[in-house]
């Protein structure tokens, strides 16, 4: 084990690593490095590991365990170190493969450039992966009951990498002139008091986001397939009427890996669907095809989530839109409080929590844990310790039905005029939760 000096290595158990083809190797006493957090952190870690290291040995009886081991980024980090993110606290999380974390905060408008961001990028984590589902909490849509996403944002690149100068600077300047002068850019398309943002879209980048959300989608399709829909549905989301080279090149290279030689038995077009098959399911599924793939425009797919909920599944998109989709998502299941999320690479992968830090509920003991809990679940899905995550998801699942939660769901069940609710704490929500898996 390595040597450091502002973290301490557990005594007990072994590192997860990795094989030659970048899959992970788990030990049945692996050490998963765990992010605290900011503000409320503090409150839904504790009960995170709570709930997890339940699932665990209620699933394995004591023959799996994990080892937490503590890693510094955010304020605490700063407290301790000076930084907000030492070099030290990125290298435990490449050494140690798999990781969660507690929400982050960073300034608005200036200061440190966000943590979140930072550890994706540093780390490589290239696809953000947020699952959407419904488990009984109060919604504002009728049918909740018909949302099961599975949301793909592609982490390293797009405007999110940071390449932007600020209006009046000698370099933003330079680079109007450019390209007003060198490239013909129109002067009224390119005022002298602009900011400028790039917005790269990179062939290699967009092309290993796609293909792994494929590859996971094979790996996964049990969860979204139906005998009336036997197929997955994996939808592009794109603004590639508009941005031709960006958007639309993302739009354009999903199609191209998917006749790959590893997909094109398995990935059939919508266009090849309805032209062989007149929309049959099950006659494509005898073929052999086990994607129906489709794309969608950017600002077309949000309506579409609340008119036709059920009818996406797997949704992959470039770094800007998918923020924006995968938190209009999680507001069809009423809110980002019971909505997971994770950062994954060539097998690296951090899980965290998709809400903020909350500040003012900070110590009290009563915000919702449901997001780090529902990601420590996907965690162990990511494990192979898909029994310990079942164990979660029947807990939750039956601790809503029963009609207990923190203040904010019973403050939506009682909107609907749910009756019988009883509101608990966070950590009384963890217990629940634990007593019913």
């Amino acid at each position: 084990m390595a040597q450091y000096k502002w973290h301490k290595v557990p005594e007990k158990g072994t590192k997860i690593t990795l094989d030659r083809f970048n899959n992970i190797v788990v030990p049945d006493d692996p050490i998963i490095p765990f992010i605290e957090g900011d503000g409320i952190g503090v409150d839904i870690t504790p009960a995170m590991i709570k709930v997890v290291d339940a699932a665990v040995e209620k699933a394995y009886n004591g023959k799996r365990e994990i080892n937490w081991m503590e890693v510094l980024v955010g304020t605490k980090a700063y407290e301790k170190t000076g930084e907000y993110i030492p070099e030290e606290s990125l290298q435990v999380l490449r050494d140690f493969v798999v990781s969660i974390k507690g929400p982050l905060t960073t300034p608005i408008g200036g200061g440190i450039r966000s943590l979140n961001v930072t550890i994706r990028q540093e780390l490589d984590l290239y696809s953000c992966v947020r699952p959407v589902k419904w488990y009984g909490q109060g919604s504002p849509i009728k049918r909740p009951d018909l949302v099961n996403y599975s949301i793909w944002r592609e982490n390293t690149d797009d405007i999110y990498i940071g390449v932007e100068w600020a209006k009046d600077t000698n370099e933003v300047l330079k680079l109007i002139s450019f390209l007003r002068n060198e490239l013909g850019v129109p002067p009224k398309k390119l005022p002298f008091d602009s900011s400028i943002t790039i917005k790269p879209t990179s062939e290699y980048k967009s092309k290993r986001h796609i293909r792994k959300a494929f590859r996971w989608t094979l790996e996964n399709d049990y969860k979204f397939i139906s005998q009336e829909r036997p197929l997955v549905i994996v939808t592009l989301v794109h603004k590639g009427n508009i941005q031709k080279f960006t958007e639309g090149f993302f739009y354009k290279y999903g199609y191209e890996v998917a006749t790959e030689a590893e997909f094109r038995d398995v990935i059939i077009t919508e266009d090849k669907f309805w032209e062989e098959f007149d929309g049959d399911y099950n006659k494509a599924k005898e073929a052999g095809y086990k994607i129906l793939l489709n794309d969608r425009i950017a600002d077309n797919i949000f309506q579409q989530l609340l008119t036709r909920t059920g009818d996406y599944n797997v949704l992959i998109a470039q770094n800007l839109n998918g923020d924006y989709l995968s938190d209009a998502a999680a507001g069809l299941i009423g809110g980002l409080g019971m909505a997971p999320g994770s950062n994954i690479g060539d097998g690296l992968a951090v899980f965290e929590a998709t809400h903020g830090t909350a500040p003012k509920y900070a110590g009290k003991d009563k915000i919702n844990p449901g997001s780090l809990v529902l990601s420590a679940a996907f965690m162990l899905e990511y494990m192979g310790w898909t029994e310990a995550a079942d164990k979660i998801h029947e807990g939750i699942r039956k601790t809503l039905a029963d009609g207990v939660g923190t203040y904010d769901l019973v403050r939506e069940w009682k909107k609907e005029g749910k009756e019988n609710v009883k509101e608990v704490s966070t950590s009384g929500f963890a217990q629940a939760i634990i007593e019913r898996m």
